[in-house]
């Protein structure tokens, strides 16, 4: 079983900087996981440290249940995809496929059943006779995975494999190394900085901040369930929205916003999770497409949770319109499935979601459960 675990693992540079700071986590054999985070986060360095280009100083890292801290890369039997190609100019494709098996001094007819395998599983078998110049941006990536396919690797690591590609592109080698994965049925380790990339391919997400794991968990329950608010902000496209407040009581418990404009009654779902909070100052999240434009029957509107704001931007999408507005000098946005025809400098009222709020300690920032 290629399973990988990281236990306590640091980087610690001579500036006594933690890239890294005490990294937990257990990968399941077979398993697609994806690091994600904003630059700098630490997510490339950790991926580093499990192929062997970074040297770990703190902590265990297990493959297969052996400590491989101080094993050269070739000898982990992991195979790295970079961000860039680094395909060799003057060879085909059939030679850089077959390049590293040849420095493995495997014998000829392995090595080409090897590369013809790959080719196939790749759609590269009318390429092979082609060098990386005569290929578009997608092929050279594919011939690059193609490079760590041949080997045979107990992990594959990629490292922002996808970045030097167009948006299309993107999208079709997203849905090609899902495939692939599920074709190989190989552990796979994939760092990325777009959060699309992530909700889309991984099985479980990690995610990091400043070298920390923030929460490692499913799409779904990353997005539905953020154990943070940086973790809440950062999944999702447009952002979470955010008003800080105060939890209050009168005849029932109110949000009631820091500058008091804004109050409504909390549903009593809430109420357990946030009994303590009583007088205490919180924030308050909403996703963008919890809240509603209400353009028809304004005059008809009574409802508890809902407000007006002067409309500031417009960007219609084709099947979404994002609508941009000023909320107690905080720009919000708002999700409208499908085009809307409307007016930016406009007054309009919206209605929240009162179903799907998200309540965060302002101290921690660690979501109100």
């Amino acid at each position: 079983m290629a399973e990988v675990i990281l236990k306590n693992v640091s980087k610690i540079y001579e500036e006594k900087i933690k890239a890294v700071d005490n990294v937990n986590i257990h990968i399941a054999d077979k398993e697609f996981i994806v690091f994600v985070g904003p630059s700098g986060c630490g997510k490339t360095t950790t991926l580093r440290m499990i192929a062997g280009l970074e040297e770990i100083s703190e902590g265990e890292i297990l493959i297969e249940g052996r400590i491989i801290n101080n094993l050269p890369p070739k000898d982990r039997d992991i195979a790295m995809v970079f961000q860039n190609y680094a395909l060799y100019p003057h060879m085909t494709v059939y030679e850089n496929l077959a390049f590293g098996l040849k420095l493995r001094k495997l014998n000829k007819s392995e090595i080409d059943n090897r590369v013809k395998t790959a080719a196939k599983i790749l759609n590269l078998e009318n390429f092979l006779e082609r060098k990386p110049k005569a290929l578009s941006g997608g092929q050279r990536q594919r011939v690059a995975v193609g490079r760590a396919i041949v080997r045979n690797p107990k992990v594959f690591l990629f490292d922002e494999p996808l970045s030097n590609l167009d948006a299309k592109l993107r999208v079709q080698m997203r849905a090609e190394i899902s495939k692939l994965h599920r074709e190989l049925g190989a552990t796979m380790i994939y760092v990325t900085h777009d959060q699309v990339e992530a909700m889309t391919m991984g099985d479980r997400i990690v995610v990091m901040r400043d070298g920390r794991v923030q929460q490692i968990d499913t799409p779904l329950n990353l997005y539905n369930e953020p154990a943070n608010k940086f973790v809440a902000g950062f999944i999702g496209s447009p952002s979470m929205n955010f008003i800080e407040g105060k939890i209050v009581e009168f005849d029932k418990f109110k949000f009631q916003s820091k500058n008091g404009k804004f109050t409504f009654n909390i549903p009593d779902k809430y109420l357990p999770s946030l009994s303590d909070y009583r007088n205490k100052s919180v924030w308050l999240g909403i996703r963008p497409e919890d809240i509603f434009l209400s353009y028809d029957n304004e005059d008809k509107i009574n409802n508890d949770y809902n407000f007006k704001a002067e409309i500031n931007l417009i960007e219609p999408l084709g099947n979404q319109t994002l609508i941009y507005f000023m909320f107690e000098d905080i720009q919000f946005v708002a999700e409208h499935r499908g085009f809307l025809s409307i007016v930016k400098g406009t007054n309009k009222t919206f209605v929240f979601n009162h179903n799907k709020l998200n309540f965060f300690n302002t101290t921690s920032e660690e979501r109100i459960s």
